[in-house]
């Protein structure tokens, strides 16, 4: 963990996840905690500024969540987002009070005077665009503030107490609808918080296997893979820190895309040449999920037999101590969310609160501070081939989550084939890098159609592709006609099983990306 640290109090937003963003991007290392964790994070961080999220609560109740007073005496720089400038101005003498007038979405504020914030970029007399959500108001400002900035809907759009380096904004900057918020949170970290934006990957891996070679000593370290980004960085990096004493275990549990397993296998075992034991566990995993029709119950039957699978490699081998896992931070935050809200459903199949009791194991976790774009930095700068780094997100249940209804080896290898497919053609089209996520689905439903002279009954493929910045928030890719035109006829042409293909025009809020 780096010196220069931002604490970034989670008050419950949907996007405080985008804060973290972009700090990150300014080079500057930081932290999200939940309001009622902070404290402790703020003594374990020891952080140069700290940053109060936006959250769905009302100041005006008497219930509603508080940044800790000590935070206000600590002498640190304070920035407040939307419910952040809130609370901080009710809890320092100001008055918050509820507006029939609300204001959400696209907005532009007027700068008023100016502000170490607006640094290089707005100056004094701009109308400049932002993205508001809030319904509660500050209506009196507490003793020491001044406004520098005001929209329509916002007297107190942005305020400042420069004696004290407080500073608030009314919009939310964390967001792409805010064009030049990232900037304004960067000259807030590097200008007031008088951080270098030195924090790097390279520095990170340096620091990680440190860490690992601290944590493991001489010890054993089994290491799951799953043909995924996440596990093979971290992999890799561990391989880097501790060499022969890392194992892993590649689980073929049938429900991987056509050629992974190969493609695992030959990169762990013939290239890095750290030691790889590949499960054939098709059999095992077919017949738990037979007759398992519900999202959840899949979800939490692979989860629990990856598990046991472990257990049963590691006293094969020898008996490890550790167990690594290619834990990101989104999964870490949302784990420990104080809301219990829907990440606890979203991300079941994450094993985020430690291991049962029984397996006996530490622990390694050297991704869990990472977003999903850092994590694809570092495997770059480990070296591991584009093909495995630059590849679209794949969930640890594999193609269970993209089947709908019962899970079977048939409905794999079908779905399999039309995956490849589609793959293919995006890539023959240049477009992969530009897609966060790629998929199809086998629809649990069939339809009759009519090939050549003869009437089939077969299933419905669904394609999915969006966009996304984050993994949090993702829009339609916007295939032309043709293109979908052609993977369609690939798809049925060439794999039996399947007479229809339909596109999903679904945008994806907050949340998961995946089918189910």
């Amino acid at each position: 963990m780096p010196a220069a640290t931002i604490l970034i109090v989670d008050f419950g937003s949907q996007v405080t996840q985008l804060i973290a963003r972009r700090v990150r991007e300014a080079g500057v290392y930081c932290e999200i905690a939940p309001f009622n964790a902070a404290e402790a994070a703020f003594d374990r961080l020891d952080p140069a500024g700290l940053i109060l999220s936006g959250g769905p609560a009302s100041v005006t109740h008497v219930d509603s969540p508080r940044a800790p007073q000590r935070f206000f005496e600590a002498g640190l720089p304070i920035l407040g987002i939307c419910y952040g400038q809130q609370t901080m101005a009710a809890q320092l003498g100001g008055k918050v009070g509820n507006f029939e007038s609300r204001e959400f979405g696209r907005a532009f504020l007027k700068v008023d005077e100016a502000c170490v914030l607006f640094d290089g970029l707005w100056k004094t007399g701009e109308s400049h665009q932002v993205w508001m959500s809030h319904g509660d108001k500050v209506e009196t400002l507490p003793p020491g503030f001044r406004v520098v900035a005001t929209s329509p809907g916002a007297p107190y759009a942005v305020v400042a107490d420069d004696a004290r380096r407080f500073y608030g904004t009314m919009f939310h900057p964390e967001v792409v609808h805010t064009p030049d918020g990232g900037k304004l949170i960067a000259n807030f970290v590097r200008h007031v918080c008088g951080l270098k934006g030195d924090w790097t990957m390279a520095g990170y891996r340096a620091a990680k296997v440190a860490d690992i070679r601290a944590q493991v000593g001489d010890k054993k370290v089994i290491c799951g893979l799953s043909g995924g980004v996440d596990s093979a960085v971290a992999a890799v990096l561990i391989h880097e820190a501790i060499g022969e004493q890392l194992t892993c275990v590649y689980v073929d549990h049938g429900l991987m895309r056509l050629g992974e397993s190969e493609q695992v296998v030959g990169l762990f075992r013939e290239h890095y040449g750290i030691p790889l034991v590949h499960v054939n566990a098709e059999t095992l995993f077919m017949n738990g999920l037979k007759g398992l029709t519900d999202p959840e119950e899949k979800r939490k039957f692979i989860g629990k037999t990856f598990i046991d699978v472990f257990d049963d490699e590691a006293k094969k081998i020898g008996g490890a101590d550790f167990l690594a896992q290619g834990t990101l931070y989104p999964d870490v935050i949302e784990s420990v969310s104080f809301t219990g809200g829907p990440s606890v459903t979203i991300k079941s199949h994450h094993n985020v609160v430690g291991l049962p009791e029984r397996m006996k194991m530490g622990l390694v976790e050297p991704l869990r501070e990472l977003f999903k774009d850092e994590v694809r930095v570092l495997g770059r700068e480990l070296g591991l081939p584009e093909i495995f780094v630059g590849r679209h997100p794949f969930p640890g249940p594999g193609l269970a989550i993209r089947i709908p209804g019962e899970v079977t080896k048939e409905r794999c290898d079908i779905l399999r084939k039309a995956d490849a497919i589609y793959l293919e053609e995006i890539r023959n089209a240049g477009l992969y890098d530009a897609i966060w996520q790629a998929f199809a689905v086998l629809l649990p439903v069939k339809t009759v159609g009519v090939m050549g002279d003869g009437r089939t009954y077969e299933n419905v493929c669904a394609l999915r592709a969006v966009t996304s910045t984050d993994g949090m928030t993702a829009d339609i890719y916007p295939f032309d006609g043709s293109f979908l035109s052609r993977v369609a006829t690939r798809i049925v042409n060439e794999v039996q099983g399947i007479n229809r293909v339909v596109y999903d025009y679904t945008s994806k809020p907050p949340g998961t990306i995946e089918w189910e």
